[in-house]
């Protein structure tokens, strides 16, 4: 099993900058891409921005410009650097990982989410 955890959230007034971890542990043989999506009050689920293999990024428009996010493949995990913070950025953050495992003699590609991280923008 593989299991992404998050790290990095909290209250932070608008303007303001966070950064956002997560790792993935577990029996994971590569990580073919790895990314954050976010879901506020009744609102569905939304990618923030993703990472491929080769890194490759890809953001949502409305956080271009303000969101950076990268990778650390030794380490299996991704990061999101988030600057000029707005209220509207906040939600519960979620972080999302594709990625091959092995599980005794089976190997397979399997989509693993973390548990989320509340991030909160105060006007």
């Amino acid at each position: 099993q593989v299991q992404p955890v998050e790290s990095g959230g909290g209250l932070v007034q608008a303007g303001g900058s966070l950064r956002l971890s997560c790792l993935a542990s577990g029996s994971i043989v590569s990580i073919k891409a790895m990314g954050w999506y976010r879901q506020a009050p009744g609102k569905q689920r939304e990618l923030v921005a993703g990472i491929a293999s080769g890194d490759s990024t890809n953001y949502a428009d409305s956080v271009k410009g303000r969101f950076t996010i990268s990778r650390d493949n030794a380490k299996n995990t991704v990061y999101l650097q988030m600057n000029s913070l707005k209220p509207e950025d906040t939600a519960v953050y979620y972080c999302n990982v594709d990625c091959t495992v092995v599980a005794g003699t089976s190997v397979y590609d399997k989509n693993y989410w973390g548990q989320g991280t509340q991030v909160t923008v105060s006007s």
